[in-house]
């Protein structure tokens, strides 16, 4: 199981990427497959700041809610070339990057581990 740990730094590191694919990949048109990939991004960096885990800044959202959220997210992210109509554009970064989101999570433990006394 990945340890909440490195499930924090995977969600920043995955915002990034979501927020950055647009200008590395050439579609940083300002057009909906832009936009859905750089909401998303600056989404789960925000949803990050707000979970109870080692990386939240503000500790709000418990962990299960966090990985619920991250599957959610993914399943949309990856049907959003279609939901959106932009397919014909570009589809396969949102369908990985919406795979990822739902896999890691999967794969992620739920509850922080306890620090040592």
């Amino acid at each position: 199981m990945i340890p909440t740990r490195l499930h924090g730094v995977i969600d920043y590191l995955y915002g990034l990427l979501l927020l950055a694919a647009p200008f590395m990949l050439g579609f940083a048109d300002g057009g909906s497959a832009q936009g859905v990939m750089m909401a998303f991004g600056a989404g789960a960096i925000l949803y990050s700041l707000v979970t109870a885990y080692e990386l939240g800044a503000v500790k709000l959202i418990p962990m299960p809610m966090h990985l619920a959220l991250d599957v959610g997210a993914g399943i949309v992210l990856a049907a959003s070339p279609w939901l959106f109509g932009f397919a014909d554009q570009i589809w396969w970064p949102h369908v990985l990057a919406g795979g990822t989101s739902i896999l890691v999570p999967l794969l992620t433990r739920r509850r922080p581990q306890q620090p040592d006394r």
